[in-house]
């Protein structure tokens, strides 16, 4: 079944006040077997923080198509901004280019750009080894494979070594990035992707996450607080993160709320004014912004 084409100009989302939600897609076998220990969760939540945003989700898949192209799916309908990486390579356990193809209902088509550069960098790689560049020798030509993207995609640079990436629009206003596996690739191409298609939505110093240590409570004992904040301060999430072997606060329950600085702040005040009568012990506040 058809769907919509995907436009290659840059996102255009409405400033209604509301930065898009943004998710992660990690692909790759050697994530879930324990081969490689995922670097990109961390570094993708730092970068978002950078720019005053947050992230919503995230899922790690196998190398399997079929649970690629699903996932791949439901983040195509969702309207939220994702990113995913894994699988972008021209190698048989390569799937991802495939499998989103599939999920948009395109056809993959060598992406003129993405063979020029491809193109460009064997030839600096020949030139760098002291051999000719034979553009029709059968491995080059496999390597253009890297550059067969879903009909309409627009390329992602890759600063690393040239090979890119790409990206489309969503019909519900968000879009989808799709980069390699390798880090020292994939983050410059994620920034490039945040600052290129949201700055108009980053809200550096816009967001306020305040908390206090609690000592010898328990959740079932904060709950009620914590719904009676959450009911009077619409918009602030109220969070508890319970430890048992905290190196410098042993067994405690890090209590608080996030949201924008005002409400936030207003939100705080009321968790610890409702929170009194409970005649609780606690250690010390903590703040975070962005």
């Amino acid at each position: 079944m058809s769907v919509e084409t995907p436009q290659p100009a840059p996102v255009d989302r409405p400033l209604d006040g509301h930065p898009p939600s943004f998710g992660l897609i990690v692909i790759g076998d050697e994530i879930l077997s324990g081969k490689r220990q995922d670097k990109h969760l961390p570094h993708f939540v730092e970068l978002l923080a950078e720019r005053g945003l947050h992230l919503s989700w995230a899922e790690y898949v196998g190398d399997e198509p079929p649970r690629i192209t699903a996932t791949l799916r439901r983040a195509r309908e969702s309207g939220d901004v994702v990113f995913c990486t894994g699988g972008i390579g021209a190698t048989p356990d390569d799937h991802t280019r495939q499998c989103a193809a599939a999920a948009f209902g395109l056809p993959l088509v060598l992406h003129p750009e993405a063979k020029r550069l491809i193109q460009e960098r064997m030839a600096d790689t020949a030139r760098a080894q002291g051999l000719p560049y034979e553009p029709e020798r059968p491995d080059n030509l496999h390597r253009l494979n890297m550059g067969m993207f879903p009909e309409g995609a627009r390329i992602m640079p890759n600063p690393y070594n040239k090979i890119p990436g790409f990206a489309l629009a969503t019909p519900a206003g968000g879009a989808m990035y799709f980069a390699p596996g390798f880090p020292v690739m994939a983050w410059p191409m994620m920034a490039w992707a945040l600052d290129t298609d949201w700055a108009a939505h980053f809200r550096r110093g816009a967001w306020l996450e305040k908390s206090v240590i609690v000592f010898g409570g328990m959740e079932a004992t904060l709950t009620p607080v914590m719904e009676r904040v959450e009911a009077a301060h619409p918009g602030v999430k109220v969070f508890s993160l319970p430890s048992v072997d905290h190196p410098t606060y042993g067994m405690h329950i890090d209590l608080g709320v996030k949201g924008e600085p005002a409400a936030a702040e207003a939100a705080y005040a009321d968790l610890r004014a409702w929170l009194a009568p409970l005649d609780l012990r606690y250690g010390p506040e903590i703040v975070r912004a962005t």
